[in-house]
């Protein structure tokens, strides 16, 4: 007995070592790991596209590459046409920020004076949230504490290039070797699991592709109504960056419209008259039809995940990666869902139907005929 207890003693002493080594070795290469992630979530993305471009007989390694330089190019050619203007944008709305935001404190100073409300007390409070130094401040630390902690995981900016490169490079060798790679992997697993594994690779790559694909195209066609929509209403000079901004955030799903349409609001507010309310009808009106439209076509169907789970990815995404996290996060729990689903909740179902089944014929065949004496 005693022997017995050290032997068990040393092996709890053995996994704990063991998973404390494991650890640190992925926090060592928590870089690594996050570009396998993005590189994974591109190669879903891009799955559908690749098969396309094989079924015109293309050898698989050519589709890749062909299609690679198809987006680099329209990407570059993207950015050739719109990139200039949309900076100079920017770099104009970034310099007449603080004068919009003293309008606006004004204007809700003059709010609360003409609604009785000339408490010091009450009116100090929103003098200083609106304070234009203050919240510029108040903006760059926090979009600097998101880059930090994006680029901590990368380590530094030029670290956060490579990882992109990195993660591209492996997202192409992924799909070229597709099937090989996904034969290695599963056969690591005992039977009947490389079985149910290999089942469920297409699921979990259509969840994870038809979420990315899903949120591109619902933004750049938001990014594109914005745009419109702007210099429609008289903000034709900051339209196409304020729409290229909103389009970038709502690639974050539930924060990222509303991070989108502040600074459009905010701009309008400056602009006086009725711009504001024209552009808050604006911004309701599409992101209505996002909600209620677009989503649920484009992104909902493929997804099936609650909306909760979905607002939990983004804030836990975001806590511990960053913007990248923001953005990668979502469609990994996409795709675990798919696990979930069809390795647990399925065949939890299926055997309390049977069990159902049998407990309900069993009062039938216990119970036997009545004999006649």
């Amino acid at each position: 007995m005693p022997k017995q207890r050290i032997t068990v003693a040393l092996v709890n002493l053995v996994l704990v070592v063991t998973t404390g080594l494991l650890l640190v070795l992925l926090w060592q290469l928590r870089s690594l790991l996050v570009a396998l992630m993005i590189a994974i979530v591109v190669a879903a993305a891009l799955a559908p596209i690749i098969d396309s471009a094989e079924k015109l007989r293309l050898p698989r390694w050519l589709a890749v590459i062909v299609v690679y330089l198809g987006l680099i190019g329209l990407l570059t050619g993207a950015g050739v046409l719109i990139g200039p203007t949309v900076a100079e944008q920017i770099q104009r709305l970034i310099r007449r920020l603080p004068g919009y935001l003293e309008v606006v404190r004004s204007l809700i100073e003059n709010l609360a004076i003409r609604f009785g409300l000339t408490d010091p007390e009450t009116v100090s409070p929103v003098s200083q949230l609106l304070n234009p130094q203050a919240l510029t401040g108040w903006v760059i630390r926090s979009s600097q504490q998101l880059l930090v902690r994006s680029y901590s995981v990368t380590r530094g900016i030029l670290g956060g290039f490579f990882t992109l490169i990195l993660a591209l490079l492996l997202s192409g060798y992924m799909l070229s070797g597709s099937e090989k790679l996904i034969q290695g992997l599963v056969s690591l697993f005992p039977y009947p699991w490389n079985e149910r594994l290999e089942a469920q690779v297409e699921p979990v790559t259509q969840r994870m592709g038809g979420y990315i694909q899903g949120r591109v195209l619902v933004s750049g066609i938001l990014g594109i109504a914005i745009t419109a929509g702007l210099g429609i209403l008289g903000l034709s000079e900051f339209a196409l960056g304020l729409g290229v901004i909103a389009g970038f955030t709502n690639l974050i799903p539930f924060l990222g419209p509303i991070l989108g349409a502040v600074p459009a609001l905010i701009v309008a507010v400056g602009h006086g008259g009725l711009t504001f309310f024209w552009v808050l009808l604006l911004f309701v009106i599409i992101q209505n039809v996002e909600t209620y439209v677009l989503d649920p076509l484009l992104v909902g169907n493929s997804v099936k995940v609650h909306p909760l789970y979905q607002l939990l990815a983004v804030l836990g995404g975001t806590q511990v990666l960053g913007i990248i996290g923001a953005l990668i996060v979502p469609p990994w729990v996409a795709g675990a869902a798919v696990l979930l689903e069809n390795l647990y909740l399925k065949p939890k179902q299926l055997a309390e139907q049977q069990e159902a089944l049998v407990t309900a014929r069993t009062p039938e065949t216990a119970n036997p005929l009545p004999v006649n004496r």
